[in-house]
């Protein structure tokens, strides 16, 4: 089955496909896989912070710069990758910045001191920061946008598999052996989807018969200067930073602040993110049938609950901070896959690549801004606790609030685009 029969840009209710080919499933499959090394490769600094700092002699800002380092890189990437982006086959990109991905990985893994695991850091954000809007886009080319809740939902899965599989393994192969050994285990993971992205996924061509600005300069600036696109751009910022600004130092707050034991972490991530993995598909779903706006909205209210009360707790019980962080993820789920579908329906085909780089980059930048702000709040008590958490969780609840609603005005564009009341 070639991309023109899968392609679908225009959604037509008279012709609603309930169900996927085996194509389908597979593709999507992969594209959750590789989406599962990349936000692996990601997360799993936060949790190993507490085995880094101490092995690497590094303090809490240095840390924190690690970890804007991959996002800040990335955002540059994405810029750079922006106008070219529509001017090649979808799989031949794909394939490019994900073994780009795989040696800046590779680098980290051999890392000795903290200069070249940020250079590793570097390397790996330049190539794999794009990756996530090349999925998009091919998501946005080959399904319709009544399905791409569904594909959202199962795509976004690989953030819980990450959570369930991928963080406890890295823990748990750090504490018994040391940290190179994650990343090493990353590498072999993406070699293995290498392979299948070369010799199973079909071109993702389609794009190329449209008309479009041959320039990649002038391509890039008539997407950054498209008015339509602005709002999307702006909510992708807003979400972006909020989400960041908890994430890089979760497991220092978990273990200091909240009194878990560090080998208890792999539990909380383990729990976490095998409800995750239950949650993903079901609000790609409900998404899909009752309203990405409607599901986004849900998802903030929760978000913004969980969120205060996080940010807010002393120490606890291992049940309840395992039941916060399942909450917490309910809500981050139900805004991420909704948001990502309505975004999906903004670009012009002509203009999919490009749009999704731009939005990818507008992501990672405004992320790694978000940890250098967060790092910048919180402070270090002597017993390694961390000061001022709460703080950043009223710049993250306000960030939420604004960005809820900037999506009504989205959501609504959308809605004018498909001739429906509703998306």
């Amino acid at each position: 089955m070639t991309e023109q029969t899968l392609a679908a840009p225009i959604d037509d209710p008279s012709d609603r496909q309930r169900g996927f080919s085996r194509y389908q499933v597979l593709l999507i499959a992969l594209l959750a896989f590789t989406q599962f090394t990349i936000i692996l490769d990601f997360i799993i600094m936060s949790p190993l912070g507490a085995i880094l700092m101490p092995a690497l002699d590094i303090t809490a800002g240095q840390f924190g710069i690690a970890v804007s380092a991959y996002a800040f890189s990335a955002g540059l990437s994405g810029i750079l990758a922006a106008g070219f982006a529509d001017r090649f086959d979808r799989k031949r990109l794909l394939l490019f910045f994900y073994v780009g991905f795989t040696l800046g990985t590779l680098l980290c893994a051999a890392a000795q001191t903290y200069h070249v695991l940020l250079l590793g850091r570097i390397v790996t954000g330049l190539f794999g920061g794009v990756i996530g809007s090349v999925v998009l886009a091919i998501i946005t080319d080959l399904f319709a946008l009544h399905l791409r809740g569904r594909v959202m939902g199962f795509v976004q899965t690989a953030f819980a598999a990450s959570q369930v599989l991928g963080i406890p393994a890295g823990l748990f192969l750090a504490n018994h052996w040391n940290w190179h050994v994650c990343f090493i285990a990353i590498v072999g993971l993406s070699i293995a989807a290498i392979a299948v992205i070369i010799f199973a996924m079909e071109p993702v061509d389609a794009h190329l018969k449209l008309k479009q600005d041959r320039n990649p300069f002038r391509h890039l600036v008539a997407t950054v200067g498209q008015p339509r696109y602005t709002l999307a751009f702006a909510v992708t910022t807003l979400l972006a930073t909020g989400g960041y600004m908890l994430m890089p130092f979760s497991s220092a707050f978990t273990v200091h602040n909240l009194g878990i034991d560090i080998l208890h972490l792999p539990t909380i991530y383990l729990v976490s993110g095998l409800f995750s993995i239950v949650t993903g598909p079901l609000v790609g779903r409900a998404s899909d049938a009752f309203g990405k706006y409607p599901t986004f909205v849900f998802g903030s209210v929760v978000s913004v609950i969980m969120v205060l009360i996080y940010t807010h707790l002393g120490h606890v019980s291992l049940t309840t901070a395992i039941l916060v962080n399942v909450l917490m993820f309910v809500g981050i789920f139900s805004r991420m896959i909704p948001s990502q579908a309505l975004m999906s329906a903004i670009p012009d085909q002509s203009q999919r690549g490009s749009f999704s780089a731009i939005s990818a980059s507008l992501q990672q930048l405004s992320g790694g801004i978000g940890s250098v702000l967060a790092g910048a709040i919180i402070a270090q008590a002597p017993d390694g606790s961390l000061l001022h958490f709460d703080r950043i969780g009223y710049v993250v609840v306000a960030s939420a609030i604004v960005a809820l609603v900037a999506m009504y005005f989205v959501q609504k564009q959308v809605a004018e685009r498909s001739g429906r009341r509703a998306v």
